[in-house]
């Protein structure tokens, strides 16, 4: 069975180290804290603050296996250390929406990075695969919840 790599860029990869170790440091040494403290209230069948604190225990076991699971099938790839006229992962892509004119600038990175609100579209979402192997010049449709959009790539960097 293949393992299914995970995409990163080197500040992606340290932020994802960095929440590893809030969490094993922090946040799990504090849960600890809650539920020996909920436990000191006595009868344990209907202790609401035991019962939370164990539910909070379960969704930081979760948050850590996951983000585990993502270190381990992380693969680091620096954009600085890519180049060429082609979008790939790492990309630093101008658009012009074709309909609007209005220009945006998205860089490509991995689903865990993403976030359309910093301009980081992952890959793996409608105009990631709708750039991925296109080159400065091309025009492309995407096919959003709201229709289709057309842009046309103005440039393609890499920094």
């Amino acid at each position: 069975m293949d393992i299914k790599r995970e995409p990163m860029t080197p500040k992606g990869y340290e932020r994802l180290l960095k929440e590893i170790e809030v969490i094993k440091t922090v946040e799990r040494p504090k849960n600890v804290l809650a539920i020996e403290e909920a436990r000191g209230h006595g009868d344990l069948s209907e202790n609401g603050d035991y019962d939370a604190a164990k539910n909070e225990q379960g969704l930081i076991a979760a948050r850590l296996a996951l983000a585990e699971d993502k270190l381990a099938r992380a693969e680091v790839i620096d954009p600085k250390t890519l180049s060429g006229p082609t979008v790939m992962f790492g990309a630093s892509v101008t658009l012009e929406d074709l309909d609007t004119g209005e220009e945006v600038r998205y860089m490509l990175v991995g689903s865990f990075e993403a976030d359309p609100k910093k301009n980081l579209i992952s890959i793996e979402s409608p105009i990631g695969k709708a750039l991925i192997g296109k080159s400065e010049g091309d025009e492309v449709t995407v096919k959003t919840p709201n229709g289709s959009r057309n842009f046309g790539i103005q440039a393609v960097e890499y920094k």
